[in-house]
């Protein structure tokens, strides 16, 4: 009797200047997170990312993409746009990490408040957003997962490979170590 051939997800969609990148651009190690802003589950992952990034700074660099899942969080593709208009203001990780720390305020109101104490002009954002300037960035980082193989939030790749183990940060930090020393 043989043993099922395990065949790892990988990454399709190459990182490129247009992504966004946190953390050393020559880093042995690159994770890709795909991501809902509204997801209960990204929000646990947030806090372990950012420690990762603080304890292998020189080891790994983060690349965020959207998945807004909005048949399930009404507010996810509205908030990827918002951090895409902030973005475009050279604010996007000042905005992700806004919507990360503030999951449970994410209808159009408390978004441009915190588009407010992000000191971007939260009429001109509102504007934006609601004529989807940013919809088709948001929706080529979710073609992109859905090429992936994508199907859920968090989705990581460590280095091209789907992340299977936890998002806890001991997890994350095994993860980063194998992969920095294969």
């Amino acid at each position: 009797m043989s043993t099922p051939l395990q065949v790892t997800a990988r990454l399709r969609v190459p990182v490129t200047e247009v992504d966004h990148i946190r953390g050393a651009a020559d880093a042995p190690v690159t994770i890709v997170e795909y991501g809902d802003f509204q997801c209960r589950y990204c929000g646990a992952a947030y806090p372990n990312l950012a420690e990762l990034l603080r304890q292998r700074g020189d080891t790994v660099r983060l690349v965020y993409r959207h998945f807004p899942i909005d048949n399930i969080h009404p507010y996810a593709e509205n908030a990827a746009e918002v951090a895409e208009a902030a973005g475009r203001r050279g604010r996007f990780w000042d905005m992700h990490d806004w919507l990360y720390e503030h999951q449970d305020q994410l209808d159009p109101v408390h978004l441009s408040l915190g588009v407010a104490q992000r000191d971007m002009p939260p009429d001109e954002v509102g504007a934006e957003v609601d004529r989807h300037a940013y919809g088709d960035r948001v929706r080529h980082d979710f073609v992109g997962g859905i090429r992936s193989g994508v199907n859920g939030t968090p989705t990581l790749f460590v280095n091209d490979d789907r992340h299977e183990g936890g998002y806890d940060l001991p997890a994350l930090l095994a993860a980063v170590d194998a992969a920095a020393g294969a």
